[in-house]
């Protein structure tokens, strides 16, 4: 059986995108959720692949060796057998099965630049609904209070969602996203400094209510992304925790 190896690691590779893919949630810690089908798609391939492999496999232990011995004692070795090291792959296999790794959060997001939030145009500010607290994402706040010729968002009470990142050095904290473009590996943070409340602890997800803390000129790239904090909230972690959504009314 001399792909046995070959074969093992197709399948384990395999079953472990399926699963994760297909029974789980845990495929949105790794890329964003558009991707599911290519995952399963690709684990599906892979059970084929290590079908098809099994199959050459056993046909050839059926057939006379004699002149592939040959073949492999001119040669001093076997070539038809994958290294040792190849095993190692097994390990990231093995942990889409057994193990969840953890989410993405403070220690990364307080590691990683922040994301650039795009330019709008100023004709693409709405009037804002007379909903309070106005839901926002933290997108969506900062564009309103670096970008927004009309200053509407001043004074306006607002619901940010996200986790709680430290500051660092200088205290405070910031309410945190980390938005996936295509996966994990290209991953952004998007925060706002929150002002007024003692930091929670660090990855704590919150639901936030307060208004714009003047820092810089409203409307332009001089203002902070800040906020004064009114009340807090804690939540759960959304289950695609990779995107910037609007707040749902904490429970």
């Amino acid at each position: 059986m001399r792909r046995l190896p070959q074969t093992a690691l197709l399948a384990l590779v395999g079953a472990g995108l399926l699963h994760t893919a297909l029974f789980t949630d845990l495929y949105l810690r790794y890329v964003k959720e558009g991707l599911r089908p290519v995952l399963i798609a690709s684990g599906v391939v892979l059970l084929l692949l290590g079908a098809v492999n099994a199959c050459l496999d056993l046909r050839g232990s059926r057939e006379p060796h004699a002149s592939h011995a040959g073949h492999e004692h001119a040669h001093g070795h076997d070539h038809s057998t994958a290294p040792k090291v190849a095993w190692l792959l097994a390990l990231p296999a093995l942990s889409l099965l057994l193990y969840a790794p953890p989410a993405l959060g403070a220690y990364t997001a307080a590691h990683a630049n922040g994301k650039p939030v795009a330019t709008t145009p100023k004709e693409r500010f709405p009037d804002l609904p007379a909903t309070s607290p106005l839901p926002l994402t933290l997108t969506g706040f900062t564009q309103r209070v670096q970008q927004d010729p009309t200053l509407a968002i001043r004074g306006r009470q607002v619901r940010l969602t996200g986790f709680v990142t430290p500051a660092g050095a200088g205290g405070g904290w910031y309410l945190t996203r980390i938005i996936f473009t295509c996966c994990a590996a290209d991953s952004q943070t998007v925060k706002v400094r929150v002002h007024g409340t003692d930091a929670p602890p660090a990855d704590t997800w919150l639901a936030v209510t307060g208004t714009w803390h003047p820092s810089g000129r409203l409307g332009t790239k001089t203002a902070e992304a800040a906020l004064d904090v009114r009340e807090t909230h804690p939540i759960a972690q959304p289950v695609n925790a990779y995107t910037d959504d609007l707040p749902l009314t904490p429970s």
